[in-house]
């Protein structure tokens, strides 16, 4: 066989899919799932027992991690439902160009996060003017990135 092939092969992530299933009956408050295509955090659940031969419900209320919208979902206990990978990460922030943070990570600069159009992202923004050092906490899930927190970095 010859080696004349010239195959290209697309990188991708290590294979981390961006939700996993877990039954229903195995969710906890606090934790997240997927519910109408969001990833959010469960604030509230209740499981009610139905008639003779019917299944437990499970009651799931849960708040959008990126709008704060608050959606609720019934599912039979047994049931899967998917639960998003949620990664949180803190970066240095370094500048704010055209409502987009620069930040630094390990020497790498991250430049596609959005500044929040929230009083948050106006407390960042005036912060950031003062000459303070900070720190945002970046949160990821489903393929999208959201600022949620900031903080003053820890003068050494």
């Amino acid at each position: 066989m010859s080696d004349d092939h010239d195959n290209s092969f697309a990188t991708a992530d290590a294979g981390a899919s961006l939700t996993f299933p877990m039954q229903c009956s195995a969710l906890r408050k606090n934790g997240h799932v997927v519910i109408k295509g969001r990833p959010c955090k469960i604030v509230d659940m209740s499981t009610s027992k139905t008639g003779k031969h019917g299944h437990a419900k499970v009651h799931l209320v849960a708040i959008d991690i990126f709008t704060n919208k608050k959606l609720e979902d019934l599912s039979p206990s047994t049931h899967n439902m998917d639960v998003p990978n949620v990664q949180r990460k803190e970066y240095q922030l370094i500048n704010i160009d055209d409502g987009f943070l620069s930040l630094l990570e390990g020497g790498d600069t991250k430049d596609d996060v959005k500044l929040p159009d929230t009083d948050l992202g106006q407390q960042l923004q005036n912060d950031f003017e003062e000459g303070k050092d900070l720190l945002v906490t970046v949160v990821s899930a489903m393929g999208e990135e959201h600022a949620l927190a900031y903080k003053e970095a820890p003068q050494n």
